[in-house]
């Protein structure tokens, strides 16, 4: 047997490296980083004509012609995983995570400076879901085949595989993915509501349509898609119908979707179903929560007996988690992570530990408790045990290893993808063909050319052990679904006791056109940003455009939540309302009138008080 020697120098760096990461572990994980890391591989996943912002220096440009040859522009959304289709289950649910993330730790993330970034990853996925929703009743549910894409090993730009594109409609339903399209993009409109309300207004539209579409049209998508069967099987579609109706009404606040998760508890599972997962294909435990809200939040009336049937399943599955379930509880590694699958298990304790970190806050919001078979809980243990899982995942485990990539002195070198795994097209100009990238790269024993930064990997096996094996996807290869959960999870334990850092932040996407009942039109943009003392300030420009047939005259407007300067309008002696410049006084059909605002956080609100 051969000896390891080590020399006093080498000693000397292991054990400083050792003892300076053990010293994070003892101290706080710095949870703002791993947020700013975990966005950055949705820029990695990106699909179509990248920004002049990308952050991801080795992608460029790929699937330019999706939808193409059957008519449909289908250019943008997420590559899945370490592969180049474009799933949109897995994809809506983690833009739905991503928004509920951004809905109820606003205050935090923006307090990072990274709500700009959050709403542009939330953006790029609604973009593609609006594209792929050209109909009330169509649905374009994938593009590219798994099957041909996995014998292939090249770089997205590379793509030779078949980029076949598959819809559902009314002869070919699927109300599991159309529901959760539908959550997606009602959790979104909520999201980008105070930033761009004409975004919001037209996510809203298509979040409604798509449920209806949803709910009249009922079956499996992978009845009416096939070609997903082999890689996200869909175990119903009751959950996603629920969910996507909770969402709605968080969105709208109508109760006819309240009334709809009341009136179909029973039949579609939602008081029936006790769980202990939550993922891409279950919901069930989202949903309980989510309507625990409601009843939280003392909106129950005449729904209440029934919603308080959906918070006992609530507080089954947090109980089951914290081991306090009578024995009925989630398995945990010898380590402390929580082990539901054998593939991609870290995709599921992201997802437990960023639904318990919100139940958490709407428990304590209510000064209320979780009621378990082994007693009351408080709320704080909730977050404590989120915070457990996160840290696992950020090092705090026997391999000592952090399982998001790029963060911490040591995290897994051969992640099973890709780009990530091939030189960039930068480097290596000529193509990397199919086969070929299989023998150059992905045989190769050393680590991956290009870090794939905040890529969640698969994770460690039910015993904590973990092989960083390029060839070992199960464990190595990350997903869009294991990181959508992420944003919200690390921006709570950040507002509580992460340690500080700042980044430099992006202005969120600008929006489009809001409407009022007068003739006229407001489109919003935001032109510039910038931070002073930790304050992020924007530049708006609102371009005000008469839509009607006939001069306006007398334009008086309101602007509300205004809290900086303004530059364009005439202010009136009344509070809040001004009206065109001197030298502006008529606005003729078509015409336009700019004027500009600066200041932090959500834009002001402008509508119509009078007109002649």
């Amino acid at each position: 047997m051969r000896k390891l020697m080590f020399t006093p120098c080498l000693f000397l760096a292991l054990l400083v490296g050792m003892l300076h990461f053990e010293a994070t572990v003892a101290t706080g994980f710095n949870y703002g980083d791993a947020l700013d890391k975990s966005l950055m591989f949705f820029e990695a996943q990106r699909s179509g004509k990248l920004p002049s912002t990308q952050r991801v220096p080795w992608r460029a440009d790929s699937g330019l012609k999706d939808g193409f040859s059957q008519g449909v522009d289908l250019v943008g959304g997420y590559y899945d995983a370490g592969d180049h289709v474009k799933f949109g289950l897995p994809m809506a649910y983690s833009v739905t995570m991503l928004a509920w993330g951004a809905i109820e730790f606003s205050k935090e993330i923006t307090e990072l400076n990274q709500m700009g970034h959050t709403l542009w990853a939330i953006r790029w996925g609604t973009d593609y879901f609006i594209k792929a929703h050209p109909q009330p009743n169509v649905l374009w549910g994938q593009v590219g085949d798994g099957a041909s894409d996995h014998y292939c090993w090249e770089r997205a730009e590379d793509m030779t595989t078949p980029r076949n594109a598959y819809k559902l409609d009314a002869n070919n339903p699927g109300s599991d993915l159309a529901g959760e399209t539908a959550a997606a993009l009602a959790a979104a409109s909520i999201a980008f509501k105070a930033y761009n309300s004409s975004y919001s207004n037209l996510l809203l539209v298509h979040a409604k349509q798509l449920f209806s579409f949803a709910d009249k049209f009922r079956g499996l998508y992978d009845d009416s898609i096939p070609s997903a069967r082999q890689f996200y099987t869909s175990s119903g579609y009751s959950d996603e119908l629920l969910w996507a109706a909770a969402w709605l009404y968080q969105a709208t606040n109508d109760e006819y979707y309240l009334k709809y998760v009341v009136d179909n508890a029973v039949y579609l599972g939602g008081t029936g179903w006790a769980v202990k997962e939550f993922s891409w294909d279950n919901k069930y435990a989202g949903v309980q929560i989510l309507l625990s809200k409601v009843l939280l939040e003392g909106k129950g009336g005449a729904y209440t007996n029934t919603l308080k049937q959906y918070q006992a399943k609530a507080d089954y599955f947090a109980c089951a988690c914290l081991q306090k379930n009578d024995g009925y509880n989630v398995y945990k590694t010898p380590g402390g992570l929580l082990y539901v699958r054998e593939w991609n298990n870290l995709q599921y304790v992201s997802s437990t530990a960023f639904l318990l970190t919100v139940y958490s806050d709407y428990l304590s919001a209510a000064n209320s408790k979780l009621t378990c078979p082994e007693g009351l809980i408080q709320p704080q243990e909730l977050l404590n045990f989120a915070k457990s899982q996160a840290d696992y995942i950020l090092g705090n485990n026997p391999k000592w290893m952090s399982y998001l990539v790029g963060y911490g002195p040591k995290y897994p070198t051969h992640v099973h993808h890709r780009g990530a795994s091939i030189a960039p097209i930068q480097v290596l100009h000529s193509v990397v063909e199919c086969v070929q990238g299989f023998e150059a790269w992905y045989l190769r024993p050393e680590g991956n050319p290009n870090v794939i930064y905040g890529a969640l990997v698969g994770g460690p096996n039910q015993n904590d052990d973990f092989s960083d094996d390029r060839s070992n996807y199960e464990e190595t290869e990350p997903t869009l679904s294991g990181n959508g959960p992420l944003i919200g999870l690390f921006a709570k334990l950040q507002g509580v006791n992460g340690i500080s850092d700042t980044y430099p932040p992006e202005a969120p996407p600008a929006p489009v056109t809001q409407s009022s009942n007068a003739p006229v039109q407001f489109l919003h943009s935001i032109t510039s940003t910038w931070t002073i003392e930790k304050m992020t300030y924007y530049r708006h420009k609102v371009i005000i455009k008469n839509t009607s047939q006939k001069p306006i005259t007398d334009l008086k407007l309101v602007i509300e939540k205004l809290s900086g300067p303004l530059w364009g309008l005439s202010p009136t002696n009344e509070k809040n309302i001004y009206e065109l410049p001197q030298w502006q006084k008529v606005l003729n059909p078509a015409a336009e009138c700019i004027f500009v605002y600066i200041q932090g956080g959500p834009q002001a609100k402008v509508s119509v008080l009078s007109y002649h």
